[in-house]
């Protein structure tokens, strides 16, 4: 089963609400009462979150889940920890038209998506990954304390290890943008699975048109193109048909191999 939304319960039902025969987390506000990660390790919400179809466009995600989104998006882990990505959030009703003429055009069947989620966030990968964005990065980590037991010994060991692997996929692979790309897509996967644990819905959506996007935002200006957008919020209970739809992966027999 996946997750639902049901009518908000009130502060003094949350906890016990949950019900642990149909395990679904109900509807409190963010669907994330008290106590619920106390209960649940990391698969249940691996087993349970599911992509919504239709979201309820009057449930609003909370100003300190908003916090807590951005610290999913900066967060993340990537490759050398080069962070090669930039992220649009969107939550005015302006800010997600101007999302959904990625959509409108060719791929309508996402933009109610987009229009009627709480918030969207677009994702974003750089163009380009020169001598002065690693430089930006290593003078960041040296600001929050990653060196501080021999500076200068472990700043240039952090700088001469990234940009070994950085000029391994510019200058051997030839890959360095499929490379960043997949930086931003373990963003994604991260970010999927932290929002679950806040009871927050999501769609992800590679059915854009990126070069909408780029120009609506000047993303490629800034030195990004866009890859991929996800809605959040919380899923309509009549109009999302895929949450009543039981989740379905290939057998473990079909995918792992233990040796």
């Amino acid at each position: 089963m996946t997750l639902t939304s049901t009518p908000p319960a009130s502060s003094s039902d949350t906890f016990d609400s949950i019900s642990q025969d149909e395990n679904i987390i109900p509807a409190n506000g963010d669907r994330n009462p008290d106590g619920l990660n106390g209960v649940h390790d990391i698969t249940f919400y691996a087993k349970h979150r599911h992509t919504v179809k239709a979201f309820d466009p009057d449930r609003k995600i909370t100003p300190e889940n908003v916090d807590k989104i951005r610290d999913l998006l900066r967060f993340s882990p990537s490759s050398t920890n080069a962070q090669p990505w930039k992220f649009i959030l969107a939550s005015t009703e302006e800010g997600k038209n101007r999302v959904a003429k990625a959509t409108d055009t060719h791929y309508p069947f996402n933009s109610p998506s987009i229009r009627n989620a709480s918030h969207v966030v677009v994702f974003a990968s750089r163009l380009a990954i020169e001598e002065d964005f690693l430089l930006k990065v290593l003078d960041q980590e040296e600001q929050d304390g990653r060196f501080d037991g021999d500076p200068e010994t472990f700043r240039a060991q952090m700088h001469g290890g990234r940009s070994m692997f950085v000029n391994l996929h510019k200058q051997d692979m030839k890959d360095v943008q499929h490379w960043m790309d997949k930086q931003v897509y373990l963003n994604i996967g991260q970010f999927l699975l932290g929002v679950a644990t806040l009871g927050i819905d999501a769609t992800p959506m590679e059915g854009i048109e990126t070069k909408t996007l780029d120009e609506e935002f000047g993303l490629r200006e800034q030195g990004y193109n866009s890859l991929v957008v996800v809605a959040l919020g919380y899923s309509d209970d009549e109009a999302d048909y895929n949450a009543k739809l039981p989740k379905s992966r290939l057998p473990l027999s079909e995918i792992l191999t233990e040796v």
